[in-house]
Formats: structure tokens, C-alpha cells, sequence
């Protein structure tokens, strides 16, 4: 995750709680593969297909962790074609104390060195991934990934929304050029 900085902050708390701070949020978001994301299910993305058909599916979290802005999809699958017609997406996810809505794009990653690293990642983890042309690959993943090839996709958000679910409490959009 890079060290981008919110161009505008809009307090959303309804009830006189201040700003929650960028750091909060950007500190979970960064914290890798081994971060609070790990082993949880609670990251989801949401799209649209062409006929503007919503969608929302389970993001591999440990892509997620990999960084907050990156995920895999085969490419016969719901999420890739709408992709494909679409880029707009929101990746939702839960961190202990603190929901996060992330709005922005995905695009697919074709870099070698960046599917190398990633690859890298995933095996760190315990998921046996290599990279095959410009995808991952592994003899085994969740049965609702379809088979391999999976393609990377890099999400660059926008917006992200976060709302806070312990002290200090509040509700905060960050908005970012």
C-alpha cells in the first residue's frame, strides 16, 4: 500500500464523535500478509457486470493482505467478466473495531516481477502458487476459485469509508486525488 494521504476528510459521525485519523485504517491496511486479515473471511468485493448487474464475492483475504490492493479472480468467473465489462469495485472488510468500504478500480496485473513477488507471498503463507504466463497458478485452491489460471488484479481505491466499532468511536470518509 503506498503512503497516500487523504485530499479531503468529511467527519460522518452523527453523534459528536471526532475524525478517526488515516493512520488507523492505513496502519491495518498495511500490515501484510500475516496482519489482522489472516485467516479471516470478512473481506468482500463488490462490481457490476454490462448490464449493471451487482455482484459480490469473497476476496481472498490473504490476497488482500498481500496488499489492501491487490486480489485474485479466475478468468471464467462472475467477478472477471464483470470486471473486464467494468472496473468500478468496493472491497468491504472488517478489522477488529473498525469496518472499512474501499471504493475505486481494478485493473489486472501482467508484471512479471509483481506476480513473481506475489507468487513469492502466497508460498510464504503456505499456498503453493507459481506464476504461469501472466497468472498464478497451484494444485489446489478453494472450489469456488474454478481451476487455474487466476489472474492478479491490482485495485487502486478512491474513497474508503470507515466506521469505528470501539473507542475511540466515529465515522469518517476519506477521499483521496
Amino acid at each position: 500500500m503506498t503512503d497516500r494521504q487523504p485530499s479531503e476528510v468529511t467527519n460522518l459521525d452523527r453523534y459528536g464523535h471526532s475524525v478517526l485519523p488515516w493512520s488507523r485504517p492505513h496502519d491495518l491496511l498495511s500490515s501484510g500478509p500475516n496482519g489482522p486479515l489472516t485467516g479471516s473471511s470478512s473481506a468482500r468485493c463488490a462490481r457490476t457486470g454490462a448490464r449493471m448487474s451487482p455482484g459480490s464475492a469473497r476476496s481472498g483475504t490473504t490476497a488482500t493482505c498481500i496488499s489492501p490492493a491487490g486480489f485474485t479472480s479466475g478468468p471464467g468467473t462472475r467477478k472477471a467478466r464483470n470486471l473486464a465489462s467494468n472496473p468500478a469495485c468496493t472491497i468491504a472488510v472488517k478489522f477488529s473495531g473498525l469496518d472499512l468500504t474501499l471504493e475505486g478500480e481494478a485493473a489486472k496485473v501482467t508484471d512479471p516481477a509483481i506476480l513473481d513477488r506475489v507468487a513469492s507471498i502466497y508460498r510464504d503463507i503456505g499456498w503453493p502458487a507459481e506464476v504461469a504466463g501472466d497468472a498464478v497458478t497451484a494444485p489446489c485452491s478453494a472450489p469456488s476459485a474454478g481451476p487455474p489460471l487466476w489472474h492478479l488484479y491490482r485495485f487502486t481505491f478512491h474513497t474508503v469509508v470507515g466506521l469505528s466499532t470501539t473507542e475511540p468511536n466515529g465515522a469518517t470518509c476519506w477521499r483521496f486525488s
